[in-house]
């Protein structure tokens, strides 16, 4: 008789990739990070979130340049160079968002370098380009570390190159991403952003208005013009599906200014008072 070949279970790649294998890739997303981010001593997270489709404004400029070359004419219908026009020079202008975040997270990060405190909030973003990008690379310019929560997805998403290395995830679970990106956060800069920003901004007023969030966490919505535009809060209060209390769960800003001062003064009041 041959010799039968046998394997441990967690060495069985099929059984690990299998359906009733699902509690025990949760439980890898949840154990793997905690080790990571104990073992960097990560206690404090300001998460950044908002849109993946924001670029640099040089990017922007250049895009611009490139469609308004006699190459690109020459290449493409006038109808559709039309679009792709217009389409750039909305990019161009929501550039805005990104080199603003880009200066907060840096403002952010020189800040809380300089606290003699055992509170260390680092900046926190999911890791892929966008408001992400723009987030982790203003941690950077300020040789500060950063994480980047990534997910993986069939477009869009791939890890930016401003993560530090070491907190650099990827998850497959949509909600196992969620509880790592609410669980060290002391607070939440929701810059604009489309259906994945409004899914992060609603949770999060959620856990806090439920109070299944027990500490105090800093909301600030991002860019007022946006934010009024495609939220109507006031008539949600009208409607009576919210209470007037609910409005003072978040703050919104313009500036990267107002949102470092807002953010500031409430991660003070918060949390550093109790150490002074």
């Amino acid at each position: 008789m041959g010799t039968i070949s046998t394997k441990k279970a967690y060495h069985n790649i099929d059984f690990l990739n299998s359906p009733r294998a699902r509690p025990i890739r949760l439980l890898s997303e949840f154990l793997e990070p905690q080790q990571r981010l104990n073992r960097a001593g990560i206690k404090d997270t300001i998460v950044f979130f908002g849109s993946a489709r924001f670029y640099s404004k040089n990017k922007c400029r250049n895009r611009l340049k490139e469609l308004a070359s006699s190459k690109s004419k020459n290449s493409i219908t006038a109808r559709k160079l039309k679009k792709l026009v217009e389409d750039a020079q909305v990019d161009l202008k929501m550039s805005r968002y990104y080199e603003e975040a880009v200066q907060l997270a840096k403002m952010v990060t020189v800040w809380t370098k300089s606290l003699h405190s055992r509170y260390h909030f680092i900046i926190c973003s999911g890791g892929g380009p966008g408001i992400m990008e723009a987030a982790n690379k203003g941690a950077r310019s300020a040789k500060g570390k950063s994480i980047g929560l990534n997910i993986s997805l069939p477009f869009e998403q791939s890890a930016n190159p401003y993560i530090t290395p070491e907190l650099n995830f990827e998850f497959h679970y949509f909600f196992m991403r969620k509880f790592w990106f609410v669980y060290l956060a002391k607070a939440f800069i929701m810059f604009p952003g489309g259906f994945g920003t409004m899914d992060e901004l609603m949770e999060v007023l959620t856990l806090v208005q439920t109070k299944k969030l027990k500490k105090k966490v800093s909301i600030i919505l991002y860019g007022r013009d946006f934010w009024n535009e495609v939220l109507n809060f006031d008539a949600l209060l009208r409607q009576r599906v919210i209470s007037p209390e609910d409005l003072n769960l978040f703050k919104i800003v313009d500036t990267p200014l107002e949102a470092y001062n807002q953010l500031v003064k409430e991660l003070k009041l918060n949390y550093l008072k109790k150490t002074t």
